[in-house]
């Protein structure tokens, strides 16, 4: 059953907790109706109680009845039913006073804290979101900045190229034309925000701030020796002490450097000492500047010059308007304020571009790192808010206990009402409730969405987690992205370090914390270090763990959401409509429409899973649970609804793909040969949206169009046209298709795991003679990767020509025996003395169908190693 922490997220956060605070709300309502239940039993218990304790008294108070009759049987028979009401008021007076005692003050006490409980964690995570709320928007608009920059800057560098042409190539007919100066469109940018102490302001709010303190602040004459007298100035401790009175500084030093931060950002200046440091001191003058004075509208006060005949002499040297005039003169000049000097205008928009880029991209470095602290948070309160709600129906049941203990003790003749009472504590079951709550109001699955940096020419940078798969894979100039190879990797090669099957087994399902999990996500971020010296640094399950979310953190699933609905019409079909071999062929064809990279990642980690299952011979409910963990890591629905949190076509199709992993990417791979050999495969399904440069290519050339006509002459430029087959289809990454001479053996299979043996069927002869042909006149335009055969089988027969073959040599996986586990020959795999990893994966790969029977020693075996090959499909 699901928890809390795995069942209220939304992507922005606030949705899913507000729909569990509010029934959380709910619970605390529900304690207040059984506590005034408990109240009010009390409080009619005790009215009862005492309306029959009248009854003894008033009969009393009536004379000459029972009294003379002391030996009458109707006095007897009098006496005892006065009794019975004297009883029967103090058994009700105990029944209320249990009921207070037992029910009424320690439930309602322990109500008190479960609300502040609630109130609390509420109240904390609230302000997480508004803090992450506040750095996306922020984020947005830095982003904005930073890419009207760029645009200015490529705008004038298109303008520059278009500025100074020659007469014969601005007209065919060779007129002159006069020359036009084009200006880079003004673009608006955003109002900068200035920072204050720890708060932002925008430009309204800066302008009201000013405005006050102007007006607040004591402000006089600063009279300098030598330099005269300055305007404006006011004492640093009359400017402290209006930050204390009205921005609430709590100390002096926050008060000091908020100072700071004006003098930073031109709106005071020291005058009378040297720098620029802002201190809390009645003997250090600061000077309001002009840029205050522009913000606010204020008229600026300035002494006026004046002309003297003479100069003045020593003694008034300080007083002297000329001294004054000139002071004055000197304290407006001031040749360092430009940080840049001969800078030209290109210049300063590439440094403009370049500090707001640098602005967007420490934003973004923020925001990600308070995403990643603010769900390390709301796993906690959640987990935390698990067991409260827990607790709470748990002590509902202890309460209804108790309540119905408090009235059968006393009164033995209620007991029919006890037994409903009894029966009805009986029927509570906490569990049963808390699932009903997750099944009827769960918002979704944990599903993180990352903000990742945009580079605004399109580069992927160091970045790893977050970024498209494609992309990162081109980055890497692999198939498969280098993080996931290096982690399959490290897990092969430390499988056999664990202790038995179960705890090699168990590492995928282990529950690990998300700070550990982010701890090593942040080490890996950066695809420029080592990432084995860094995985060496961490338990296994935190690598596991760090696999599974890089897959969640995806822009888009493994398996494109964009294949979601064919996959889940997949699955609604009844058993009878269709059999198991119809579906898989579905399922290759649907996944044949994914991207190379999404494929071959897929089946490298298919591959590790499968073999996993297969040697440490993982029983039922273990493949079950594994496949219920990776299913949102593989294929997730495009947006998450009531409806598909209770689908299970992810889960099923990760059980195909451990059931019929070589029928589906053997079928995959046999298509990508029939692509070598002139086949046109349809193009991928692509999400990466980053086409902000092709775009802007296309808009330069037609500028270009328009502002000069087409030369006569035949342009010498190349021109790539797009291959197809007739069919309309196209392929994306083109596959080599010659047939390399002398009788070399083709390169490996693009879509098999790296460094497997598994080798593709190759095509029949008549279309192996065609490809040879199409190869002399197409080889500079296939440029992708080719498929691998086994290094030991022949590729031509014994004629020259090349040996047909119907079906693909089978796989290592296929040849050796099953074992039961990976140390059943001593408890690890064993190196073969003198081989290295590379001679290991050439040795396995020169197996031919020919020597399959001849299998080396057991302890060989080292498993699946993963080498990617360079991808050299770049256009």
């Amino acid at each position: 059953m699901p928890g809390f922490a795995d069942s209220f997220w939304t992507p922005d956060y606030a949705t899913g907790l507000g729909v569990l605070y509010g029934k959380l709300q709910q619970g605390i309502a529900e304690n207040q109706q059984i506590l005034t239940i408990a109240s009010m039993r009390a409080d009619a218990e005790e009215a009862y109680a005492t309306k029959i304790g009248e009854i003894a008294p008033a009969v009393d108070r009536i004379t000459n009845g029972f009294t003379k009759d002391e030996g009458a049987s109707v006095r007897k028979a009098y006496d005892g039913i006065r009794a019975q009401m004297i009883e029967a008021s103090k058994n009700h007076h105990k029944i209320a006073s249990n009921i207070r005692e037992l029910v009424v003050t320690p439930f309602s006490r322990w109500c008190e804290q479960h609300a502040a409980r609630v109130q609390n964690s509420h109240d904390e995570l609230q302000a997480r979101i508004k803090e992450h709320a506040k750095q996306a928007e922020l984020v947005k608009k830095l982003r904005s900045q930073y890419f009207n920059k760029c645009r200015v800057v490529e705008d004038l560098e298109e303008e520059n190229k278009l500025a100074f042409q020659s007469p014969e190539t601005s007209s065919p007919r060779n007129k002159p034309t006069p020359p036009k100066i084009v200006l880079p469109e003004t673009v608006e940018e955003e109002p900068e925000l200035v920072e204050l102490g720890d708060k932002t302001y925008s430009r309204e709010e800066l302008k009201q701030l000013l405005t006050h303190m102007l007006e607040n602040i004591k402000m006089g004459e600063a009279k300098v020796p030598i330099l005269g007298t300055y305007q404006n100035t006011s004492t640093g401790a009359d400017i402290v002490e209006y930050l204390q009175k009205h921005l609430n500084a709590s100390s002096v030093s926050y008060a000091e450097r908020i100072g700071q931060d004006l003098v930073d950002n031109g709106f005071l200046r020291l005058v009378g000492n040297m720098g620029s440091t802002f201190a809390n001191s009645s003997r250090m003058n600061y000077q309001w500047r002009s840029k205050a004075f522009q913000i606010t509208g204020i008229p600026e006060k300035k002494k006026p010059l004046m002309r003297v005949s003479s100069l003045a002499t020593s003694d008034d040297s300080s007083d002297s308007p000329t001294i004054s005039a000139v002071s004055e003169m000197l304290a407006g000049w001031n040749p360092l304020s430009n940080p840049y000097p001969n800078e030209t205008p290109t210049e300063k928009l590439h440094r403009e571009a370049r500090e707001a880029d640098e602005r967007y991209k420490a934003a973004v470095k923020k925001l990600d790192q308070l995403r990643c602290k603010l769900e390390e948070e709301i796993i906690d309160h959640l987990r935390f808010m698990e067991r409260c709600e827990l607790d709470r129906l748990r002590a509902i049941k202890s309460v209804v206990l108790d309540f119905s203990g408090a009235i059968s003790n006393v009164i033995p003749g209620l007991q029919s009402t006890i037994d409903h009472m009894m029966l009805y504590q009986e029927t509570i079951q906490p569990l049963g409730d808390l699932r009903y709550m997750l099944e009827n109001y769960r918002t979704g699955g944990f599903v993180p969405k990352v903000q990742a940096y945009e580079n605004y020419y399109g580069s992927v940078g160091d970045q790893t987690f977050g970024v498209d798969l494609e992309a990162r894979a081109r980055a890497d100039r692999k198939r498969v992205p280098i993080l996931v190879t290096n982690i399959l990797t490290f897990l092969d090669d430390h499988y056999p370090d664990l202790e038995g099957d179960e705890a090699r087994r168990a590492i995928w399902l282990h529950d690990v914390p998300l700070a550990a999990t982010h701890h090593l996500r942040n080490a890996l971020n950066n695809s420029n270090v080592d990432h084995r010296e860094i995985l060496e640094k961490y338990e296994i399950p935190v690598v596991a763990s760090v696999l599974k979310l890089y897959l969640l953190e995806l822009p888009d699933s493994l398996v494109s959401s964009q294949v979601y609905e064919i996959i889940k019409t997949i699955y609604s079909t009844t058993a009878n409509e269709t059999t198991e071999e119809g579906r898989i062929k579905v399922l290759q064809s649907t996944l044949g429409q994914l991207r190379l990279n999404n494929i071959a990642t897929l089946d490298a980690i298919m591959t590790h899973f499968t073999r996993l299952i297969d040697l440490t011979s993982a029983d039922e409910a273990y493949v079950s649970a594994l496949a219920q963990t990776l299913a949102p890591c593989i294929l997730r629905p495009r947006v998450e609804s009531s409806l598909t949190m209770n689908e299970r076509h992810s889960y099923r199709l990760i059980r195909d793909l451990f059931a019929h992993k070589d029928a589906i990417f053997g079928e995959l791979k046999r298509q990508s040969t029939a692509n070598a050999l002139g086949q046109s495969r349809p193009r991928a399904i692509s999400t990466d949206e980053s086409n902000r440069r092709a775009a802007m290519e296309a808009r330069n050339r037609a500028i270009a169009s328009r502002s000069r006509a087409n030369s006569p002459a035949p342009s010498a430029r190349h021109r790539r046209e797009r291959s197809t087959d007739g069919s309309g289809g196209s392929t994306r990454f083109p596959i080599n298709v010659s047939s390399p001479p002398g009788g070399r053996h083709p390169a490996r299979q693009s879509l098999e795991v790296p460094g497997s043996a598994t080798s593709s069927p190759p095509a029949d002869h008549s279309t192996l003679a065609k490809s040879q042909e199409n190869a002399a006149a197409n080889s500079t335009a296939a440029d992708g990767v080719t498929t691998s055969t086994d290094a030991g089988a022949p590729a031509n027969g014994s004629d020259g020509s090349p040996t047909p073959t119907a079906t693909p040599a089978p796989a290592p996986a296929e040849v050796v025996e099953k074992r039961n586990s990976l140390t059943r020959s001593g408890g690890r795999y064993s190196r073969k003395p003198g081989m290295s990893s590379i001679s290991r994966t050439t040795a396995n790969a020169s197996i031919d169908s020919t020597k399959r029977n001849s299998l080396p020693p057991e302890g060989e075996l080292k498993g699946v190693t993963l080498e990617d090959k360079p991808m050299n499909d770049f256009s």
